[in-house]
C-alpha cells in the first residue's frame, strides 16, 4: 500500500469536497491548508513520508489561491534539500467556468512538482466529448494533465456535479495504482 497525501486549499468548500473524493479513490491522507495558508502541525511530516503528493487548489483570477501559493513558497525549504525528489505528484483544480483558467493552475502545480524533481501523474481518463455526454459523465470538463472540476458561482458545494466526484475518485485510484506499481 502506497502512502499518499492530498494537500489542498479550499476557500468555499467546493475544492474540499473534490479533495475528499480524490482521497477516497486513492485511500489517501487529507491535508488541508488553512485560511491563513498554513499546514497543521503534522503536515510537513506527512508530506515527507508520502510516496505521492496530490495537490489541489481552487482557481482564482487565473491561478491558485494565495493560501496555496504560501504553502508552495514554504516548500522551498524542502526544495533546497530535494526532500521530495522522485516522489509522484498530481494535481486538481476547481472553478466556476467550465475550463477557464484551471489549466493555468494545473500548470502552476506541475511546475511546483518539477521544481521538487517529482514525477507527474496525468488524469489518464479520456474526455467525454460525444453527443451522449452529460455533466455526470467522467471527465466531462476535459482535463488531461490533471483533474478539472466545475462549480457554478451560485452553486453550493452540495450542488456539484456527480460526474466531477466520479472523475475525482477515478483520478485518486489512478495515482494510487501508479504509486503501488513503484513500490
Amino acid at each position: 500500500m502506497a502512502d499518499i497525501v492530498v494537500v489542498f486549499h479550499s476557500g468555499y468548500g467546493h475544492t474540499q469536497r473534490i479533495a475528499q473524493a480524490v482521497a477516497d479513490g486513492a485511500e489517501a491522507h487529507l491535508l488541508a491548508i488553512d485560511a491563513d495558508g498554513n499546514l497543521p502541525a503534522h503536515g510537513w511530516e506527512l508530506l515527507a513520508a508520502a510516496d505521492a503528493i496530490i495537490m489541489g487548489a481552487p482557481t482564482y483570477m487565473g491561478g491558485p489561491s494565495w493560501q496555496f501559493k504560501k504553502f508552495a513558497d514554504a516548500s522551498s525549504k524542502v526544495w533546497y534539500v530535494q526532500g521530495w525528489k522522485n516522489k509522484l505528484f498530481a494535481g486538481f483544480s476547481n472553478s466556476a467556468a467550465m475550463n477557464g483558467d484551471k489549466d493555468a493552475t494545473l500548470t502552476y502545480l506541475w511546475h511546483l512538482a518539477m521544481q521538487h524533481s517529482g514525477l507527474w501523474v496525468s488524469l489518464g481518463i479520456m474526455p467525454s466529448n460525444d453527443k451522449a455526454a452529460t455533466r455526470d459523465s467522467l471527465n466531462y470538463v476535459g482535463g488531461y494533465n490533471g483533474l478539472l472540476t466545475t462549480s457554478p458561482t451560485d452553486a453550493s458545494p452540495a450542488e456539484m456535479a456527480r460526474g466531477d466526484f466520479d472523475t475525482a475518485r477515478a483520478f485518486g485510484e489512478r495515482v494510487a495504482e501508479v504509486a503501488r506499481s513503484r513500490a
